[in-house]
């Protein structure tokens, strides 16, 4: 399951499974709550603190559970408002956030990378991918207002539309992430970025976020009509 780990005052959340489960970091209900749960004990610390996530092997993360999802066709919508409270939790949570994305971000685990304050992509692998047009998937209101707020408009328009692999250069030129680091370095590059930031943790912190992504929040919050995502279609 994920785990947490700490870096002086920069808590380090990994997406990873050591054991070798879910070797994607997809988005399965039970990875859903072990990330909230990692959080609440993050939450629950004192101090000036801040939160990079980091994802193991190939994938930071390759997005929703396929696999649950065909298995569990009947309960798409509610599915999709658990992978959305992991959204919210991250655009207001009361810390500075990182992602290290040291591997694959597609789907719902690029639009993961999105919700953090800012992102360190690895300069030689790994892609930022919204496959979600090749896949016949389309994008629920909630991830729609996201991508609308956190990408340049061009870059969110070619990525949504076009299913275009990003590499880290590319995703560095075209906005989608802020920094870019080698394989080494990514990791404390993150950490380092985070550590510069945790005296702004605490609940005004979160307010401002709040002011910041109103719109997103907002969007995240309305269930999932079934008519919104259908697969296949």
């Amino acid at each position: 399951m994920p785990s947490l780990d700490r870096h002086g005052d920069v808590f380090v959340l990994s997406l990873a499974h050591a054991d070798g489960v879910n070797p994607e970091n997809r988005f399965h209900p039970e990875w859903i709550e072990q990330v909230h749960t990692l959080l609440d004990e993050a939450e629950a610390s004192e101090g000036p603190a801040a939160l990079v996530t980091v994802g193991g092997g190939k994938f930071y993360s390759n997005g929703l559970d396929t696999g649950y999802l065909f298995s569990h066709a009947d309960s798409i919508p509610e599915y999709l408002d658990l992978v959305h409270t992991v959204y919210t939790r991250l655009l207001r949570f009361p810390m500075a956030t990182v992602a290290a994305v040291q591997g694959h971000a597609f789907g719902a685990g690029a639009m993961l990378a999105l919700c953090h304050d800012t992102s360190v992509m690895r300069a030689d692998r790994g892609f930022f991918c919204l496959p979600e047009v090749n896949l016949g998937m389309p994008f629920t209101e909630g991830m729609s207002t996201l991508l609308a707020e956190r990408l340049p408009s061009r870059t969110m328009i070619d990525a949504m539309t076009t299913g275009r692999r990003y590499g880290g250069a590319d995703a560095l030129e075209f906005g989608i992430v802020q920094a870019v680091a080698g394989e080494d370095e990514l990791l404390s590059t993150a950490v380092a970025q985070a550590a510069e930031r945790v005296s702004t943790r605490g609940a005004n912190l979160t307010s401002i976020k709040d002011s910041i992504h109103v719109r997103t929040l907002a969007a995240l919050s309305v269930p999932t009509a079934e008519s919104t995502f259908s697969l296949g279609q």
